[in-house]
């Protein structure tokens, strides 16, 4: 099916827009004269992006900042998997028309060579999180042919980690979303998934790995993609049941199994999962209540003016907050039942849910120096020592826009670099140059981060913070690092490849102009 989807004039250089061919989103794009069409809905979780961000031959999704190449429709970065697909374009007159295949897919899966016996080479991913799936079929991607092993204690496929703590949890979405590839694909693409796999030892400078049960497993280059071990609660009554830490699909499982009778539940920790849980949880219908030694949620990670913000909005839900405060005991006779706090008060709580942050799963690693907070030093290209690279939880690496090494607990982050670090892994020489990005669901808000900063010198606020429709930009030595805001995605999406770029604002610029627009900035780079 083809249609004339516009005039050549209606679009100029550097100009995207959303066309209908029949039943199909297209995205519509023109660059140096050139019209070029690929699928207008992410293929991660079906964000428009048209709404999105243009940065030369890259598209930003909106929703999570996936990027896809408009010329091609190639992937470029995650946390999609799928690139999308490209429709033929051709002009007649002033007409331009898209051509749709009747029976095209909403998106297709990168080129991906399979193994050849004749490659005794054998490559192991460590963990089946965001890097470690996206470093096993970047590997195939990149033309690698022999042996990939990728291991994980988990008895199942790799799926979407970030949703555990969001709709998952709320009831809003079901077990089948959480899956992202099936197993027939993993087969089809000759990538050996062991799951439910123990792994006890790793010995870097003999380049081999024990299993539980005693057996060994040589390897040619090993990536170490395990993430973290939630931090445990080390009070007593903390082993009552019903206490729980989110970090599994099981733990969101065991957790949603503990809500279904219960009425109280007491969230210990003010962090990204302590509030996502507050609030997904809320929406089960739980009477919830968070306690939290800061004076503000998130007080570390945002601010205490966006931290604020956000408690106000969970009040608002009903959400009770004990603040300045720390559990001492728990309660039960083998059930927990209460949560007494430093002050006396004592909370009851059908059941408890710990968020307390992660360390870094990196126990079973011997040969290489470890960090004081057990995070192993990686380079740009992910590589620790011969044989050996690391990626997300796990990695301190360098900031290549300050050179401070620096450690990042963000799912999408892990995505890029498990693809960074299979380009070295199968031969390329890639350094990672990214930007990181994250995002929190709290109730009805969707909050998105660019950037990273761990510390700030000026938090500079455009739009309405009390009417949650703003952009906070963090200052630190006179730069933008970061930014942070609700319902600005379009603009967070361009403020992402401007850093990217090095373009970002000044400070001075951005408290000159309340009204900087990120997006008119990328446009004028376009041209």
């Amino acid at each position: 099916m083809e249609a004339k989807v516009a005039r050549i004039h209606d679009l100029q250089d550097g100009e995207m827009r959303e066309v209908v061919v029949g039943e199909t989103k297209v995205l519509l794009v023109r660059l140096k004269g050139k019209f070029f069409a690929i699928g207008g809905e992410c293929t991660h979780y079906g964000g428009p992006l048209a709404e999105g961000a243009l940065s030369g031959h890259r598209v930003v999704c909106p929703w999570h900042q996936a990027v896809f190449d408009v010329m091609t429709g190639d992937l470029e970065e995650p946390p999609a998997l799928d690139a999308e697909p490209c429709y033929p374009v051709r002009v007649e007159g002033d007409d331009v028309i898209v051509e749709v295949p009747e029976k095209t897919a909403s998106r297709r899966a990168p080129a991906m060579v399979r193994r050849d016996p004749a490659d005794a080479r054998t490559l192991v991913i460590l963990g089946a999180g965001a890097a470690g799936n996206a470093a096993a079929e970047t590997l195939r991607q990149d033309g690698f042919t022999g042996r990939v092993v990728m291991i994980t204690q988990e008895p199942r496929l790799p799926y979407d980690r970030p949703n555990l703590s969001k709709g998952y949890l709320s009831g809003d979405a079901g077990p089948e979303t959480l899956p992202w590839r099936t197993q027939e694909f993993y087969r089809d693409h000759d990538i050996e998934v062991l799951l439910g796999q123990r792994v006890t030892r790793v010995e870097a400078p003999l380049k081999t790995l024990t299993f539980e049960d005693g057996r060994t497993l040589t390897y040619d280059a090993l990536l170490l993609a395990t993430g973290g071990a939630p931090r445990r609660l080390e009070i007593p009554g903390a082993q009552l049941s019903n206490v729980f830490a989110l970090r599994s699909a099981g733990d969101a499982d065991a957790i949603i199994g503990a809500a279904l009778p219960a009425s109280r539940v007491v969230v210990i920790g003010t962090g990204f999962i302590g509030m996502e849980a507050a609030a997904a949880l809320t929406k089960r219908g739980l009477a919830v209540t968070v306690v939290g030694r800061g004076a503000v949620p998130l007080h570390r990670q945002l601010g205490p003016e966006i931290g604020g913000m956000l408690q106000q909005a969970h009040e608002e839900q009903g959400v009770a907050f004990r603040l300045g405060r720390k559990p001492v005991r728990l309660e039960g006779d083998g059930r927990v039942q209460a949560v007494v706090l430093d002050d006396g008060e004592a909370l009851p709580a059908d059941l408890v849910v710990v968020g307390l942050g992660i360390n870094p799963a990196t126990d079973i690693l011997q040969g290489v120096k470890l960090n004081p907070d057990g995070s192993v030093s990686a380079n740009r290209r992910l590589r620790v020592t011969e044989g050996l690279y690391a990626a997300g939880d796990v990695a301190r690496f360098p900031d290549w826009r300050t050179g401070e090494a620096i450690r990042i607990e963000h799912w999408r982050l892990a995505g890029q670099h498990g693809r960074v670090a299979a380009h070295n892994m199968a031969g390329r020489q890639v350094e990672y140059a990214g930007i990181p990005f994250f995002w929190s669901e709290q109730f009805d808000l969707f909050l998105q981060y660019v950037g990273h900063v761990e510390s700030w010198d000026e938090l500079i606020i455009h739009g309405d913070l009390a009417g949650r429709n703003f952009l906070g930009f963090y200052v630190k030595g006179n730069r933008v690092m970061a930014a942070a805001g609700l319902q600005r995605d379009r603009q967070l999406a361009a403020m992402a490849e401007l850093m990217r770029l090095d373009q970002a604002p000044s400070p001075e610029e951005l408290r000159r102009d309340q009204g900087f627009d990120p997006g008119e900035r990328l446009k004028t780079l376009q041209v």
